[in-house]
């Protein structure tokens, strides 16, 4: 038997394919490798993966229908899906929209017609957001939170997924389970994200742009609490559980977050103190797109299985400078 790994030289992606290989999963990662931001990250984290005899993969696109088609009809073993594949970044969905549906849409829809095919499948486990929660001013979000009033595309392509799962939940009863992530960080992240390029700033002495002098508040949930919690859902399929907010069909959306926001300022304050420069900040107010704070209650998925977030954020900005470092110097740039 094996996972079917979507998004695998991605960040959460790699961390998720690390812990299933090393409890001896048989992993199939799926890539299309594009070039949303530096490609030498995600070859350096495919050539770590790429190690382990357990690991086979395959660069496609997964709106590719017939590739895809293809792949799961060599592969009759896959009885498991973790779907993590998708265009990320809230800002950037204002500049290349078409890239959003492509990847996270339609991307979305052929691995469904993919996993109702699969006579094996077992779970789908797939990649929601947080930004779903829009312009809701509830804290903590509660995934019976109102969740209609997206604020980027980004955000109404992550619903529209959660949308499409539920109506496959009712036709098929395939069993899913949608991961609602908040603001995740750690080694091996994305130099798309505030705190990779914060840091990459500080060491070059250049300018970071800091939104409503750094009161902005995001719940930051360190990778490996993530790969937690992703790892612990896809080993618990939903059951039917009628009177539940989806009826009596087999699936379920949770919040997998830190359960606490911090302000941006405070993140600035870790890096500087990890990196030992300090930041050259310029002060913009917040833009259009981005909510002023997010925070998860995590206690359905809690409940579900034990997840426990075990580092703060003073512990895992450190953790990640470190690595940060360590890639810098590989690259020439120490």
């Amino acid at each position: 038997m094996s996972i079917l790994l979507t998004g695998a030289a991605g960040f959460i992606g790699y961390h998720v394919a690390e812990a299933l290989l090393a409890r001896g999963e048989q992993v199939i990662g799926v890539d299309e490798v594009n070039a949303y931001y530096d490609v030498r990250l995600k070859q350096a984290r495919l050539a770590r993966l790429a190690e382990r005899p357990r690991f086979a993969f395959h660069r496609l696109d997964i709106a590719d229908r017939a590739g895809m088609t293809a792949l799961a009809a060599a592969n009759p073993g896959i009885d498991r899906i973790v779907h993590l594949a998708a265009q990320a970044g809230v800002r950037y969905s204002m500049q290349e929209p078409y890239a959003y549906v492509s990847a996270n849409v339609m991307g979305h829809l052929t691995i469904l017609e993919l996993a109702r095919h699969l006579g094996r499948l077992e779970h789908l486990v797939y990649a929601s957001s947080s930004s779903v929660y829009g312009a809701n001013t509830s804290l903590p979000f509660r995934e019976s939170d109102r969740a209609d009033t997206p604020l980027s595309l980004y955000a109404a392509t992550k619903l529209a997924d959660e949308l499409m799962s539920h109506a496959y939940g009712h036709l098929y009863g395939l069993r899913q389970t949608g991961l609602r992530f908040f603001t995740v960080y750690g080694p091996w992240g994305r130099p798309d994200m505030a705190y990779f390029m914060f840091a990459e700033a500080i060491m070059a002495g250049t300018p970071i742009t800091v939104f409503d002098g750094g009161t902005l508040r995001r719940d930051f949930t360190y990778i490996d609490d993530i790969v937690a919690g992703v790892v612990g859902s896809l080993d618990r399929p939903p059951e039917s559980l009628p009177g539940a907010a989806h009826g009596a069909l087999p699936l379920r959306v949770l919040n997998i977050g830190n359960r606490q926001s911090e302000a941006v300022g405070t993140l600035i304050g870790l890096l500087e103190q990890s990196l030992g420069r300090a930041a050259v900040i310029l002060d913009r107010p917040r833009p259009l797109a981005d909510v002023t704070e997010t925070c998860a209650d995590i206690s359905v998925i809690a409940g579900l299985s034990g997840f426990s977030p075990a580092t703060p954020l003073a512990e895992g900005i450190p953790r990640f400078a470190s690595w940060f470092l360590d890639w810098r110097a590989r690259r020439g740039e120490g």
